[in-house]
């Protein structure tokens, strides 16, 4: 058997059960956005990892530095945000061809840092390696939470209301743009600048790990078609997703329509949106609605509902059943999930 035959997720449930029967006493380890590390006084320590290689989360080719470094800081920043956390350090491991100019280099770090500074972020330290081809950029972010806070994926229950905190397929449709050599206009101009430089949505988990009626919780980061499935597989429960309430930007419907785009595999399965998918208590979804609407000045976008039937996702337009060409992304299937 190879790794193109059970993908990521099954790479990951096929290592895990020994690594998680040995874990100690207030320690909450694969499974989730990050681990949780129970630190007394009803604190926790959260730690995140995520990988990007090049050709595979980036072209150097049409990434600037100064955003891929940024970007390589958000999508960990991220996963804090999903448990409904505060991030406070960072390391990095970087492995780059010995042939990279020292001006890439410099424009890398200085992305990282503005976004760093600005959110409180430490770098403390890391490594760095030559890499024989691609560049390879991983980072761990520490962060911390209030034990009642934080959020996990195998919380949600029947009837709960699936939401998301953004707009959904503007970073898919910025790759679009990027591999199709496509004119930029203000449209795409906005696509691209959702794909390059995707915002963390921490101030948002930090309001909704607060909300007592918020059950589970995690980022889209392969596309919600995909990772709505990582909180079936841990609730152990289905889900409905309603077509037409997807958030769809003003920007992406407009591109989609002038380049014949598949608007519903964009905003389905595209992915690295970055904001957050989670779900409700119903009795509670008009407080955290609110809640949500008096700090943003937005909607929190309901999109579905959990419900009872194991593994089972079902997507309706229009209160019709309706299919999905693509699905999420896979790291090792070779195609979508």
């Amino acid at each position: 058997m190879k790794l193109s035959e059970i993908g990521e997720f099954g790479l990951i449930n096929r290592i895990s059960p020994p690594f998680l029967h040995d874990l100690p006493e207030g320690v909450v380890g694969i499974g989730d956005d990050a681990a949780i590390i129970e630190r007394g006084n009803g604190e926790a320590l959260l730690v995140t990892t995520d990988t990007l290689v090049e050709e595979i989360h980036f072209l150097k080719a049409k990434t600037s530095p100064r955003e891929l470094g940024e970007k390589s800081l958000a999508v960990n920043l991220s996963d804090i945000a999903a448990m409904g956390g505060t991030p406070t350090s960072a390391f990095l491991a970087l492995g780059l061809p010995r042939d990279t100019g020292v001006e890439w280099i410099d424009e890398f770090f200085a992305g990282l840092h503005q976004l760093a500074a600005r959110e409180r972020v430490a770098l403390l330290g890391g490594d760095t390696t030559r890499s024989p081809g691609p560049i390879l950029i991983t980072i761990t972010v520490l962060g911390r939470a209030p034990l009642s806070h934080i959020k996990r994926r195998s919380a949600a229950q029947a009837g709960d209301i699936l939401c998301v905190t953004g707009d959904l397929g503007d970073s898919a449709g910025g790759l679009r743009v990027m591999l199709e050599e496509l004119p930029v206009g203000e449209d795409e101009r906005y696509l691209l600048e959702r794909h390059h430089r995707p915002r963390a949505h921490l101030a948002e988990g930090r309001l909704l790990g607060a909300q007592p009626g918020v059950r589970a919780m995690m980022d889209v980061s392969d596309g919600v078609d995909s990772d709505i499935r990582r909180i079936m597989e841990q609730s152990s429960c289905g889900a409905r997703i309603d077509l037409e309430q997807l958030p769809v930007s003003p920007a992406l419907r407009s591109a989609s329509s002038h380049h014949g785009w598949d608007l519903t595999e964009l905003v389905l399965a595209g992915g690295e949106d970055y904001c957050l998918l989670l779900t409700v208590d119903p009795s509670a979804m008009a407080t955290v609605s609110e809640a949500f609407r008096e700090k943003f000045a937005r909607e929190l976008s309901a999109i579905g509902t959990i419900a009872g039937a194991q593994g089972r996702l079902e997507l309706f337009r229009d209160g019709r059943p309706a299919r999905l060409g693509k699905h999420g992304f896979d790291h090792f299937l070779g195609r979508s999930a």
